[in-house]
């Protein structure tokens, strides 16, 4: 459908472990880029942006990212517009005032209050109690869906556990008690991640 361009589609994975992964910065330039990819207005409206930025000699602020993905979402309102934010508890809580995670929820909550018709967003997470407090009030209890304490998921992580437990070299050679144990306590304690 995305080739097809009756749909456009972006996907962003937020990660712990790769800096350029976890802030409003990261999110928007991937948003950006992924739907110009597929949309000859997108496209046009990224390159107005990139222009007015020296032809990329000067990095756009947040606020002219933001605004640049609005002006999509206003130009391609015939087309539906699906965006997935995965992981989105890996951006971080606890550095900058306001924090990264705080600005994409900003973000998010302002994205999702202006309505568009045609926008489709999907918000993977840890049920965090910030973000739960910013994002379960913007939709209905009957979109919502928490795997976390769902019996296939709690068997898909302890079938995780034991392979691991099981196929490491390093715990092979412990006794199986011990392996049982590592087993049921991180099984336990899981929380559904």
């Amino acid at each position: 459908m995305q080739e097809a361009r009756s749909v456009l589609f972006a996907y962003y994975y937020f990660d712990f472990q790769d800096a350029s992964k976890r802030d409003l910065r990261g999110l928007l330039s991937s948003l950006l880029m992924q739907l110009s990819e597929y949309s000859v207005v997108c496209c046009e409206i990224l390159y107005r942006l990139y222009t007015t930025r020296g032809d990329g000699s000067d990095q756009p602020s947040e606020a002219a990212l933001v605004a640049c993905l609005k002006d999509m979402l206003e130009f391609q309102a015939q087309v539906p517009i699906y965006i997935i934010v995965d992981a989105l508890d890996e951006c971080p809580i606890a550095t900058g005032t306001p924090s990264p995670r705080k600005r994409v929820l900003d973000f998010m909550k302002d994205l999702v209050g202006r309505k568009h018709s045609n926008l489709h967003i999907c918000i993977t997470s840890r049920p965090e109690q910030d973000i739960q407090a910013t994002l379960n009030p913007l939709t209905s209890p009957s979109c919502q869906v928490s795997l976390h304490e769902e019996i296939g998921q709690m068997e898909d992580i302890n079938n995780y556990i034991r392979f691991f437990v099981y196929s490491d070299e390093t715990m092979r050679r412990w006794r199986a008690e011990d392996k049982e144990l590592v087993i049921n306590t991180l099984s336990e304690r899981a929380g559904g991640m």
